[in-house]
């Protein structure tokens, strides 16, 4: 596996296990798209896979110029890149159903249970933080969603006001951004009838800690249109519930791919007012939601989303399906790889 990074020197752990786990690692920063597709070429790259999409500092023009026969879309960028040079996507049944397919201009490489990988080894700290230092110490029940910002839309937000309200002693805890959005969000939370107070700002820490800090909370709230991603799957991971509303795109599904591949569908709802009706309904159930908290904790190992090894078999069985259609010339088509 030959890795190209034109991403920051940031010389952390990671960094580190990612050049590690290469067999070639390439640093390209410097290097202009074509010289980086022609290098492709030039070391014989089969599949080209390129993990940022339309995203900041991405490099899409390096796939435009092909640096290989297959050019895959995947994980960085949820949806389809509408672009003639990328031939596969790779997904899983909840995210694309067969009836949204049409939406995709690349052909899709289903996984069987969620398209995430996880890793295994991420660490959580030892650290017992205690509620009264987090801010919460007046919490009867602690809500949260760490996600970014710019993913709390009016009606998300409307949404969580609304669950506040009905559940006493309640608090939303949110991650710490900026205080523009922070004055903002309180302001909001005003207007909806809810004292500002019950918003409650965690700011940035060490992501181990940060890890460990999940444990203060009771139940994670994902946001629509657009869910939660890597942040469900920390939550997951350290053992926090994750509540999500199943949207109509990919961006909106990714939370009911990953709770699903976790076992526990029924923190997934199809609609708005389930999914504040069963955010109620948990928040005043603590058995109920104790027994889903003992359940994640004692699959987490077993469950499909955190088995790295059987993800690695069947993301290579899907690379391997996409090499022999291209050397029987056949053209991208749908992929289904088996559990």
């Amino acid at each position: 596996m030959t890795a190209f990074s034109f991403g920051p020197e940031t010389n952390d752990e990671m960094r580190r296990r990612l050049a590690g786990a290469a067999d070639r690692f390439v640093d390209v920063r410097d290097r202009s798209d074509r010289d980086v597709a022609l290098l492709a070429r030039e070391l014989g790259i089969d599949i080209a896979v390129d993990l940022m999409g339309y995203t900041r500092n991405a490099r899409s023009g390096i796939f435009d110029l092909r640096a290989a026969p297959i050019q895959v879309n995947f994980l960085g960028y949820p949806g389809t890149m509408g672009a003639a040079f990328i031939d596969y996507l790779i997904a899983d049944p909840t995210l694309i159903p067969p009836e949204t397919r049409q939406h995709f201009t690349e052909a899709i490489a289903y996984l069987p249970e969620s398209y995430q990988p996880n890793d295994d080894r991420r660490q959580i700290s030892g650290r017992a933080f205690t509620r009264d230092e987090l801010g919460l110490a007046h919490a009867k029940f602690v809500f949260c969603c760490f996600n970014n910002y710019y993913k709390i839309t009016p009606a998300t937000f409307d949404s969580w006001m609304r669950i506040l309200r009905e559940v006493d002693g309640s608090v939303l805890w949110l991650l710490e951004d900026n205080e523009v959005a922070t004055r903002n969000l309180r302001q909001e939370a005003s207007r909806r009838q809810v004292s500002p107070d019950r918003l409650v700002f965690a700011p940035l820490m060490a992501l181990a800690e940060h890890m460990a800090r999940h444990r203060a909370a009771d139940l994670f709230l994902d946001t629509l249109p657009y869910n939660v991603h890597t942040t469900a799957s920390d939550a997951l991971w350290a053992g926090l519930p994750v509540l999500t509303c199943r949207g109509e795109t990919f961006a909106g599904r990714v939370a009911a791919s990953l709770l699903a591949a976790a076992r526990l569908p029924d923190l997934v709802t199809a609609t708005l007012e389930e999914y504040e009706s069963l955010a109620i309904a948990l928040a005043t159930s603590p058995q109920r939601l104790k027994r889903l908290g003992q359940q994640l904790a004692a699959s987490r190992h077993a469950v499909p989303l955190f088995d790295i090894t059987s993800f690695t078999r069947q993301i290579e069985a899907a690379y391997s399906a996409m090499q022999d259609r291209y050397l029987a010339d056949l053209s991208a088509d749908v992929i289904r790889v088996e559990r």
